[in-house]
């Protein structure tokens, strides 16, 4: 790899190889700019990293991919990540047992029937006004409808109070990564419709595969890992390393932790804390690739991810993910395993506790009012982008970094 000081400077040095800073800079390159990324580890992704451990697939962290998304769709060819699709639908455990909610336009299953108590008529019919409105609307329709918690939208949509309990709080915890359903109504009504028009997938080779195929666009000399940045300069950065790069424009896409540190006054909101416990088993105990949650919250979801790729467990094993809130802390994991027994119907007290992944910047909170987009600049020759300038999500991580390629552009006279 070309050294980062060989030749002239860059026009723009992007500080991070998540997917903000590989689309800012994919984007800046095809504009003819010079700009070359420099990554503290030794990978690009971010969060976004899929790793191997003992012979399995571990995501840092339980993570979909979604193909409804407009970036994703312009800017990845799908079938270059061998993509294995989710049921259309999802599984809750309650105390009245497993239910099913399915989407009956992709597959041969319904809506499970639910006792009375849980769910009404009036349920029923407002879930399919609200899904066709939102599937059928114009994002832009969507985008500029009021604003309100996504509790208030659904109480205001008619569902009642056992069926925003049964079903809606225990999946959308998972979603939004908290779980008093105080996420901006505008994010929920976004993301309900791009599920309802795309597919959630893994990739054959880990979530990873993502960023590393934004990543395999670049070329030779425009990437550089294990490359941390000390500070911003008056004329670029100061390297770890002590080599200072000059550049006309400095874009920094880190996480919440890199922004504080190179653009402190920079405002960044607070961000969710996940934690995914993986377990080795024998056998699957479920045999479908669906997403279950759980009505006592006790956990986020789980998925057997080997039923979804099989190739993310060795021949004749099988690998559960399971998420919760906050981090990982004493005795944890072994409620945890207590509770997917029950979730599953099944002892797992063969079940091998095999690695813990907690991500402590996994989603921004995007409480009301929560704008659907900032501007990159935060001072002359300064950018920032990433999903905190947008919403928390591959669309917005994405966009926040195309919308940094336009907004340097625009500065330097491109």
């Amino acid at each position: 790899m070309p050294s980062l000081n060989a030749g002239p400077p860059p026009d723009v040095l992007v500080i991070g190889a998540g997917l903000a800073g590989l689309a800012c800079a994919r984007d800046l390159r095809s504009a003819g700019i010079d700009a070359r990324i420099v990554e503290a580890s030794d990978g690009v992704g971010g969060r976004m990293r899929s790793d191997r451990y003992e012979g399995f697939v571990v995501d840092r962290g339980f993570q979909v991919f979604n193909t409804s998304y407009p970036q994703v769709r312009r800017r990845l060819a799908l079938r270059e990540l061998r993509l294995r699709p989710f049921t259309p639908g999802v599984l809750v455990h309650t105390d009245h047992g497993r239910l099913r909610f399915g989407d009956p336009t992709r597959g041969p299953r319904r809506l499970s029937a639910l006792p009375a108590r849980e769910v009404t008529v009036r349920d029923l019919l407002a879930l399919g006004v609200l899904s066709a409105r939102d599937a059928l609307a114009p994002a832009r329709v969507l985008k500029r409808a009021g604003e309100r918690t996504t509790w208030t939208a659904l109480a205001a949509a008619g569902f009642s109070d056992g069926f925003v309990e049964t079903f809606f709080r225990p999946f959308l915890s998972g979603v939004f990564l908290e779980d008093e359903l105080e996420t901006s109504s505008r994010v929920f009504h976004l993301v309900w419709r791009s599920m309802l028009r795309g597919t959630l997938c893994l990739p054959t080779a880990g979530i990873g595969a993502v960023p590393a195929l934004l990543a395999d666009a670049l070329p030779p000399g425009a990437l550089h890992t294990e490359t941390p940045v000390e500070q911003l300069t008056d004329g670029g950065a100061l390297l770890g390393s002590g080599t200072e790069i000059g550049a006309r424009a400095v874009v920094v896409a880190t996480g919440p932790a890199g922004v504080a540190a190179l653009l402190p006054g920079v405002e960044v909101p607070p961000y969710r804390v996940v934690t995914t416990y993986y377990h080795a088993a024998g056998a699957s105990p479920l045999g479908e690739p669906t997403l279950l949650t759980d009505g006592r919250r006790r956990f986020l979801n789980t998925c057997v991810l080997s039923d979804v790729v099989p190739g993310y467990a060795p021949a004749g094993r099988s690998l559960i993910a399971t998420s919760v809130l906050g981090t990982d802390t004493p005795g944890r994991e072994s409620r945890v395993r207590e509770a997917l027994a029950e979730a599953y119907a099944t002892g797992t007290e063969g079940w091998e506790p095999l690695t813990v992944r907690t991500v402590l910047d996994a989603l921004p909170a995007m409480a009301p009012p929560q704008p659907l987009s900032r501007t990159t600049r935060v001072g002359p020759g300064r950018y920032v982008c990433g999903d905190h300038r947008a919403t928390g999500s591959v669309q917005g991580a994405l966009a926040s970094g195309a919308r940094a390629a336009r907004e340097v552009l625009r500065d330097l006279g491109r």
